[in-house]
């Protein structure tokens, strides 16, 4: 004779289904929050990208006439140095936005190889503060600490010497490209010509 009486069994029914329903209810609230621990990182990480940093700067052209101080930023978007200073550059951007011209020279871009050769960028990313006029007040190459760029950042806004102008961090070793030279075969290069 069996001791499960037929109100045991629905109990012990009933019982198994709520743990099945408590366990599926335990899987969905956890997918549903690595979703949006996922999302959120995502959110956070491309909030402050190199890209977004390059649409917003402002055009050298623009800096170098519009009165600001300016610091300019020599980068790539392969740079893991960069990429990891980002948001401290973002954040630093929006602290300082109507003070100074935030530029940013992708060495990718020959367009920008007069300037590289001129703050003679051989590492990035290579810092460049710019006094209102344009003229170059210090250089800092690799990753800085957020401080160490806010008070430099501060000094040029108010005029006030760099306290970390000639500073040097973690790069990303970038060769700039060499400006071809002239060659025999070219008329203007001044040089005798080889006949064979």
């Amino acid at each position: 004779m069996s001791t499960d009486s037929p109100v045991n069994s629905v109990e012990k029914s009933e019982s198994t289904l709520g743990k099945r329903l408590r366990n599926f209810l335990i899987a969905i609230v956890a997918i549903a929050l690595s979703v949006a621990f996922v999302l959120g990182l995502r959110t956070e990480t491309t909030s402050a990208s190199l890209a977004k940093l390059s649409e917003a700067s402002t055009p050298l052209e623009v800096a170098m006439t519009n009165g600001k101080p300016s610091l300019v930023e020599f980068y790539a978007d392969w740079c893991t140095v960069c990429q990891k200073m980002a948001p401290d550059i973002a954040q630093l951007e929006t602290e300082y936005a109507d003070k100074l011209n935030f530029v940013m020279l992708n060495v990718d871009n020959t367009k920008w190889l007069p300037e590289m050769l001129k703050y003679r960028v051989d590492g990035i990313p290579h810092f460049v503060f710019l006094k209102s006029g344009g003229e170059t007040i210090a250089q800092a190459i690799g990753d800085q600490p957020r401080s160490i760029m806010a008070s430099n950042l501060e000094a040029l806004v108010t005029g006030s010497s760099l306290p970390y102008g000639q500073s040097s961090g973690q790069v990303s070793k970038f060769s700039a490209p060499v400006a071809p030279t002239a060659s025999q075969d070219d008329p203007r290069s001044h040089g005798s010509q080889v006949v064979n």
